[in-house]
């Protein structure tokens, strides 16, 4: 594979790990026929309850990405407080991604190099978002985070409940709740990934189940300016016995850090 290839597939991959991407709905949305508290508490109720997300103390997601006719295993590892790793598999080389609440690092084959090694400051940022488990709405004032409703609009064809999210942080985020059953179906958000600057994303959320008591979705899908892409989950596990030593940047094998 030439290196320009395999650069290609990292960045895409990368990308689709953020959870996936494209415009900004241009325009006003209509007047929503509740307000923010309702249906955030409709929301809250929707998934399970905010306080028994709030109890969730871990998560581990395993799956595939998809990205054209290429496959790749993968699994998310999520634990409180935000800590998150990542790994996916293309043509026998394993690429990892973690954050481990303060500094985020990373292996990337498809870059040349097997070494761990510490994450691009923008990349950081994306995988602290990321490391939330229960997302950004639950508990989001204490969190730091702004949130207002835009308004009702329709999401690739289903009614839905703008909700904007500014985060402690200044990044802004839109989900969009189906208007009927309350249970994210979007969500919008800008993302910089380094050596191809700023992306907006859209992602579509979908297959949700029930796991724990929580509902969960197993699928999410989007486009991006390489291409399309998706992820499922064929298992969510909730509160499984995670070593959180494996979020830790190892050394490297010439003893460096």
């Amino acid at each position: 594979m030439k290196t320009r290839n395999r650069r290609s597939i990292g960045w895409s991959l990368r990308a689709c790990c953020l959870f996936v991407v494209a415009v900004l709905l241009a325009g006003a949305a209509p007047a929503a026929d509740m307000t923010l508290e309702q249906v955030l508490t409709k929301h809250f109720e929707a998934i399970g309850g905010e306080e028994a997300w709030k109890n969730v103390q871990s998560m581990r997601s395993v799956g595939k990405m998809v990205m054209g006719p290429m496959e790749a295993p993968m699994s998310i590892t999520v634990v409180r407080p935000n800590k998150m790793r990542m790994e996916f598999e293309v043509q026998g080389m394993t690429a990892i991604q973690a954050y481990d609440g303060e500094s985020g690092w990373q292996v990337m084959p498809f870059q040349g190099s097997t070494e761990p090694a510490p994450m691009d400051p923008e990349m950081v940022k994306n995988l602290e978002a990321e490391a939330d488990i229960e997302g950004p709405l639950v508990d989001y004032a204490a969190k730091g985070h702004e949130v207002e409703l835009v308004g009702k609009e329709e999401f690739e064809g289903t009614e839905a409940y703008h909700v904007k999210i500014t985060t402690k942080s200044g990044r802004d985020i839109s989900y969009f709740l189906d208007a009927e059953y309350f249970v994210p179906i979007g969500r919008r958000e800008k993302t910089t990934i380094p050596g191809m600057g700023e992306m907006e994303v859209t992602t579509s959320i979908s297959d949700y189940k029930e796991v724990g008591g929580l509902m969960i979705p197993h699928a999410m899908s989007g486009s991006t300016p390489m291409g399309e892409q998706s992820m499922t989950f064929s298992t969510i596990e909730i509160d499984a016995e995670i070593d959180e030593s494996i979020f830790d940047m190892p050394a490297q094998e010439d003893g460096g850090e």
